[in-house]
């Protein structure tokens, strides 16, 4: 995996450059100290932590990380990039090297498109009546399986409340697209059957 160079000029692969980058912010060591997500993966390598993704998503490892990284050190300017990017070793265990600004967001807008690829693919299985309403709720209880599994893995709690009214609103969603697809495959149905009666009727009365 190839890291770009900081806009300065100086590689992020100079670790004596690392040094100077983590020192220069040392009001926020408490904070990155404080941080305890991805503990449970701590001492896998990146190649085992992307294995184990690609079973289960779409995403890579580095998506993952720089992903929830961007979640939690939000402000209300957007996500902190350069700090992400300077203390990703630091932040993450099976991330070895720290990332420019730029090659955070390229990570993070990956990490969107991707989701955004998976909800219309997602969403076309639904409206297409490929599946039936009870496959598409057993596939929304893998899903929330595997996510809360990611999430568990990572360290991310949700209260209880929470889980529930996410899952009951994606829930209430999905039920609405199965059924507005089966009314939509019922009408196609019916309108090629009015059309194929009325060839058949012109054809007989010539």
């Amino acid at each position: 995996m190839t890291h770009k160079p900081a806009k300065n000029g100086k590689s992020y692969n100079n670790p004596l450059h690392q040094n100077v980058l983590f020192m220069e912010d040392p009001i926020r060591k408490p904070e990155i100290s404080k941080y305890t997500k991805f503990k449970k993966v701590d001492g896998a390598t990146y190649h085992r932590v992307n294995e184990f993704l690609r079973k289960r998503t779409y995403i890579t490892a580095r998506e993952w990380a720089l992903a929830r990284l961007c979640t939690d050190f939000r402000t209300r300017g957007g996500a902190e990039m350069t700090f992400i990017g300077q203390h990703l070793p630091e932040l993450v265990p099976f991330m070895q090297e720290p990332y420019t600004p730029q090659a955070v967001n390229q990570a993070r807008n990956s990490f969107k498109k991707k989701v955004n690829k998976a909800g219309a693919t997602f969403f076309y299985g639904a409206m297409c009546g490929f599946f039936t309403p009870d496959e598409l709720d057993d596939m929304l209880f893998e899903s929330g399986e595997v996510a809360r599994f990611l999430l568990e893995v990572e360290g991310t709690s949700l209260e209880i409340d929470e889980e529930i009214d996410i899952e009951d609103r994606i829930t209430r969603v999905m039920r609405g697209v199965g059924e507005a697809a089966r009314l939509m495959l019922e009408r196609r149905a019916d309108a090629d059957l009015a059309e194929s009666n009325d060839k058949t009727g012109t054809r007989e009365k010539e």
